[in-house]
């Protein structure tokens, strides 16, 4: 018997009351939706643990446990319970990340036995675009990466990782598990670069995480030689148009507070700031 309220991991026979929680903020949870949307709530596919919080039997609360530590849906209470949990169990994450007010109260509660992070963002604005720009022309040379030009975007994926987490990819093993997920996203035609003549990029960005109800666009980077020329706005209208026209119809991303320059491109092309997430890195 459930009591009142508790916390437990959920499995497989927990995966419609999952998505029913995931389903309520498709945007803000696209990232962990698209993940259990593929590999279930099994631990060894998903990558991690799901939490689960109950009030009076019913789940109404998530927290994703693997590589990041995920708050959904999660109200005060409920992120106090995970708090415990994810104390007991240690840090295994390498990041939190999520909705800014629920990040914020498991970081409190965490740092005391997690701290120090290595950099803390607590505002990244949560961007969401539902149609293409009327006054900005997509990069007609933005394209989808073949499977075999993974040599011609890793170079510009490890220095946009580097740039904005502040470590290189390929520290720890190599650089395998990164060059993994890179060659997934190529692999499912969610990779996009504008390609110079000289065979290098100049601009690139991926569509993350998917589901049928919303998209995430990650990685935009323009190579720094061609920075304020103009070809962040053209080649993220670009992107727009692929991901409204094959993935889904709200596309969204999130960005650091300081970044006003990408924070203007992106007003630019049509997104409007709907929320805020916070990312607490190790």
């Amino acid at each position: 018997m459930l009591t009142q309220t508790t916390t437990r991991v959920l499995d497989p026979s927990d995966l419609d009351a999952a998505l029913a929680v995931l389903d309520r903020e498709p945007v803000a949870n696209a990232f962990v939706t698209s993940r259990v949307q593929v590999a279930g709530l099994d631990p060894w596919r998903l990558g991690g643990e799901m939490w689960g919080w109950y009030e009076d039997g019913m789940l109404t609360s998530l927290c994703y446990a693997g590589a990041n530590l995920v708050p959904i849906c999660a109200g005060p209470r409920a992120v106090r319970a995970f708090a415990d949990r994810a104390r007991r169990a240690g840090r295994r994450c390498s990041s939190i990340v999520g909705p800014a007010e629920a990040t914020a109260l498991l970081w409190r509660l965490l740092e005391p036995s997690w701290g120090p992070a290595r950099e803390v963002r607590p505002h990244q604005p949560l961007m969401v675009a539902d149609r293409l720009p009327a006054d900005v022309t997509p990069d007609p040379y933005v394209r989808r990466i073949r499977k075999d030009e993974m040599e011609t975007i890793m170079p510009a994926c490890v220095a946009m990782f580097t740039e904005e987490v502040g470590i290189s990819p390929l520290a720890g093993d190599g650089g395998l598990l990164y060059q993994a997920r890179v060659a997934e996203l190529v692999g499912s035609g969610r990779s996009f670069a504008h390609v110079g003549r000289d065979g290098r990029v100049v601009f690139k960005a991926e569509i993350g995480a998917a589901t049928p109800q919303a998209c995430q666009i990650q990685g935009v980077w323009v190579a720094p030689e061609y920075r304020g020329q103009g070809f962040a706005a053209p080649g993220m209208a670009a992107v727009l148009r692929y991901a409204l026209a094959d993935v889904a119809p709200l596309v969204s991303l999130y960005v650091n507070d300081y970044n006003t320059a990408a924070r203007a491109t992106y007003r630019r092309v049509g997104f409007q700031e709907t929320g805020a997430f916070m990312s607490v890195l190790f």
